[in-house]
């Protein structure tokens, strides 16, 4: 199908145009002040804003393995409704994805049922047991880069070697960081007042920054691409803030709920419970300030999907992780946008821009001969957020019935439509 989409404010070189985009054969066939209509389908955006699409180098989709939580059918839907043109996929499943023959299924599911592109990870380790490598080199062609997501890699040994492989590569390690020996048994939320007045087990910092702190050390040894998955705390932004100004090659993705809340909202409740955890006012706070001054380069939503059951046991007993594909933006825009802490301009190229340098991906501009994969935002757009209507199996939110004031209103995949909230008869 051949599209052109007028009347709307175009991010373009960093900044919005007033422009028409002709979309044909799933490119970008023309960016213009005004375009011919003869042989394009017009859909008029109304003054709505079309982005590049989302980037989202984070996610849980639990396919293989585990698909009574989530599904690549159910996860790349919610995706799209999230504006999202790719995701990046964890490899926490069943059979991990440590071998070409284990990645296999994975593949196989995502060429058969993704409705907008996923580039899945290989595990670093066998098992992501953190013994063994993974038989890195047969997957790299087939992945976005290593992770043993929901697991630190407790060896400095088996970093290290893992480095060094990966930079022959030319794959990125993606690390979940935590020293389980600076973990609390049972460790419910963050180690920090609010733990202490509910007598709930707190999760340290340290835990987190400690293992920063040792893989930029490896970095520094063996010129690895390195990349910190869901920062969480001060101490971590500023590492990485000082690895930068060194040259290392490092960047970093936080989340939504991290940029937005702090734990003294919490809530005794499953929706809140993640890892790692939300944590304290000056984390986020410096979270923030990383994210205006470049140091936060993505923002990802650590998308993780759970049975209602599995998130039913409050802050103790939940298993962690919420979902944020089909929040992330409006939630974004609401409190950081619009108070003025963030400008629209920085969160776009922490969600279009960077996530696809730094990994290397297709599209990332609005420009010809780019692929069609656009989001079209609409700024003026208040709804309550209601969890029940998630295309994700997960409903497990902090932010439901939160009120928002902007939407993704379509989503473009390759110049087809994969996701609107329109008037059908708009749509051609």
């Amino acid at each position: 199908m051949s599209l052109l989409l007028t009347g709307g404010a175009v991010f373009v070189d960093g900044c919005f145009q007033n422009l028409d985009v002709a979309v044909s054969e799933g490119r970008i066939v023309s960016v213009s002040p005004s375009h011919p209509q003869d042989g394009f389908s017009v859909i008029e955006l109304h003054g709505r804003c079309l982005v590049p699409g989302f980037v989202d180098v984070h996610v849980h989709l639990r396919e293989p393995g585990f698909s009574y939580k989530e599904t690549i059918r159910s996860g790349t839907a919610a995706a799209a409704a999230g504006g999202y043109t790719a995701v990046c996929a964890m490899p926490n499943l069943k059979p991990v994805p440590d071998s070409l023959e284990n990645l296999r299924p994975q593949l196989d599911a995502i060429a058969r049922d993704a409705k907008v592109c996923v580039y899945p990870y290989g595990a670093i380790t066998r098992e992501e047991r953190g013994e063994v490598l993974a038989d890195l080199a047969a997957m790299a062609p087939h992945v976005a880069g290593f992770s043993d997501d929901g697991r630190g890699v407790q060896s400095r040994e088996i970093m290290r070697s893992a480095m060094e492989l990966a930079k022959k590569l030319d794959r990125p390690i993606v690390a979940h960081c935590e020293d389980e020996s600076l973990l609390a048994k049972g460790w419910a939320v963050h180690d920090g007042a609010f733990a202490r007045r509910r007598s709930l087990p707190g999760n340290d910092p340290a835990s987190e920054w400690r293992q920063v702190e040792r893989d930029l050390q490896l970095v520094r040894e063996t010129g690895c691409r390195y990349h910190v998955c869901h920062v969480s705390t001060k101490e971590s932004v500023a590492l990485i803030r000082a690895a930068k100004a060194e040259g290392l090659p490092v960047s970093c993705e936080t989340g939504p709920h991290y940029l937005i809340l702090c734990d003294e909202e919490l809530l005794d409740e499953g929706r809140f419970k993640m890892n790692p955890p939300i944590r304290s006012a000056a984390d986020r706070e410096a979270l923030v300030a990383g994210l205006l001054d470049g140091t936060v380069d993505c923002i990802a939503t650590d998308h993780a999907p759970h049975a209602p059951a599995e998130k039913a046991g409050g802050l103790r007993n939940s298993l962690n992780g919420v979902v944020g594909l089909e929040t992330a933006f409006p939630v974004l825009y609401t409190n950081l946008v619009e108070t003025g802490l963030v400008p629209l301009e920085t969160v776009l190229r922490a969600l279009c821009v960077s996530p696809r340098r730094l990994f290397g991906l297709p599209g990332g501009k609005i420009a010809a001969g780019e692929p069609a994969d656009l989001t079209v935002l609409d700024l003026n757009r208040p709804h309550p957020v209601r969890s029940a209507g998630f295309r994700s199996l997960g409903r497990a939110t902090p932010f439901d019935d939160w009120y928002v004031s902007a939407a993704v209103a379509m989503t473009l995949c390759g110049g087809e439509i994969v996701y609107h909230d329109w008037n059908e008869e708009e749509l051609p």
